[in-house]
């Protein structure tokens, strides 16, 4: 996995993962909620998968119920899905200057698809390091469950 960071106030960082599937099974990946639920923290991901449509993801930590939301902005199937979101667990207020931007690119190679995720408007240095974290635990986790499932998946 490879993790790049501009190192302005507001960071953005950029990680990257190879997924031995086809960019179709990685898309279907990216935008089920069954199979987002299994990957991404046991969140129940909740939209109607149309660009300016609003995208929830509703968990529990540390025994508490939360809910993070955001709005589609792109959705270039197999290639680009592009949404921002606010979370509570950032700690700061729902106000549009604190949503994050997130993307996720694909692009596939004859069976292997690398899968980039950019997360943008990050301030200060331990929520950079933490977001870092998040993401190689997820794209980890979601090349391990494609790689494994695949078969499944489809």
């Amino acid at each position: 996995m490879k993790s790049n960071v501009n190192s302005m106030k507001n960071s953005i960082i950029k990680s990257s993962i190879e997924i031995i599937a086809p960019s179709y099974v990685v898309w279907q990946a990216l935008t089920t909620p069954e199979i987002i639920k299994k990957y991404f923290y046991n969140l129940t991901a909740i939209s109607d998968w149309k660009v300016g449509s609003q995208i929830k993801f509703q968990g529990q930590y540390e025994g508490n119920i939360y809910e993070e939301k955001g709005t589609i902005l792109e959705l270039n199937p197999y290639k680009t899905f592009r949404y921002n979101y606010w979370s509570p667990l950032a700690g700061m207020d729902d106000k549009p200057e604190n949503y994050f931007p997130i993307t996720y690119s694909l692009v596939e190679s004859k069976g292997i698809t690398t899968l980039t995720v950019t997360q943008g408007n990050i301030p200060g240095e331990p929520m950079r390091h933490q977001a870092e974290a998040n993401w190689k635990k997820v794209l980890t986790n979601l090349k391990d469950l494609v790689e494994d499932e695949l078969i499944v998946i489809r």
